[in-house]
């Protein structure tokens, strides 16, 4: 069997979505990333392409690209020569036993508690338009992403149908197709009951849950997407006098290292969260370990001076 790049990269989009599950933007950046390779291997077919021609490619973006970036296209070709093998394009994958390159580990920054109860204030949204609804739709979002956790793109593609208030939870499909049912503080709750109250239409539940405030007349209302979010997000803290950069998976991270600063059992964060590996979560004991000690050298009288000490001998 012969496909052309444009075959190949088509029939690899359709596995992505239909097969894979993955998430819109995991799936776009993949299909971005073999169509890169795919640019710069010239006359090479996807069944010719070979090891050297990967390793060449990944060796000129180097100076270009984060390390991150260059494992995400790797796991990209990897994923696209998998699918070229099964379906009987290629003998084998040229990828097999190549290693991904090492990222620097980077630690989770959450907000204080403190900030966060800040963010979650309902005068954080003062001075919104729309009479108001603006900031209750903003106050709303803003509450579900810290007291839920929730990725971006998993907040963005909820119904109003997912959230319950009855029982204070939320539906929330995740990675992989992966349907998890997450529990809603009160705080969150009040201020989804209120942004329902103002925006929902009667009998009208398959509707996205959170929308733009303006549409095209006879058009329903936009969802909103995760840039959306970001922005609303970003200036509600501004608004808040929040000068620490706040984004929607900062608030993931502080809603699983605070859970965790409370005593929550990791893998009860593990479910919450949606992540298939406990090994995922563990990160935010190092993070919740990193607290303490600072909590420990600001608040202990001899705390630094026993630390220099210890660095010295």
């Amino acid at each position: 069997m012969k496909w052309s790049w444009e075959q190949a990269l088509a029939r690899f989009d359709l596995h992505l979505r239909a097969e894979r599950a993955l998430s819109p933007h995991t799936a776009r950046a993949y299909l971005g990333d073999v169509a890169q390779l795919a640019a710069s291997l010239g006359r090479t077919t996807p069944a010719t392409a070979d090891a050297s021609d990967v390793r060449r490619f990944l060796a000129e973006r180097h100076r270009r690209d984060a390390a991150a970036s260059l494992g995400r296209k790797l796991a990209a070709f990897r994923t696209f020569f998998r699918f070229l093998v099964r379906e009987g394009v290629r003998d084998a994958d040229p990828t097999l036993g190549m290693p991904a390159p090492r990222a620097p580990k980077r630690l989770p920054r959450p907000l204080a508690v403190d900030d966060c109860q800040v963010l979650m204030a309902p005068s954080a949204g003062d001075g919104e338009t729309e009479n108001g609804i603006a900031a209750l739709r903003d106050h709303a979002l803003a509450e579900l992403l810290y007291g839920a956790g929730l990725r971006v793109g998993e907040l963005v593609a909820l119904d109003v149908r997912d959230v319950d208030l009855a029982q204070r939870e939320v539906r929330v499909l995740g990675k992989g197709g992966k349907e998890r049912v997450v529990p809603l503080p009160a705080a969150a709750t009040r201020a989804l009951a209120a942004w329902l109250e103002r925006r929902r239409r009667p009998g009208v539940r398959a509707e996205p849950l959170f929308v733009a405030l303006r549409s095209r007349r006879g058009e329903a209302p936009r969802r909103l997407d995760a840039r959306d979010v970001r922005r609303r997000l970003a200036r509600r803290a501004r608004a808040a006098g929040l000068a620490d950069r706040v984004h929607p998976h900062r608030l993931r991270h502080s809603y699983a290292t605070h859970l965790l600063d409370m005593g929550a059992d990791l893998r009860a964060i593990q479910e919450l969260l949606g992540h298939a590996s406990l090994s995922t979560t563990q990160k935010y004991t190092a993070v919740s370990a990193e607290r303490l000690v600072a909590v420990y050298d600001r608040a202990h009288p001899r705390a630094r001076t026993a630390r220099r000490k210890r660095r010295s001998d």
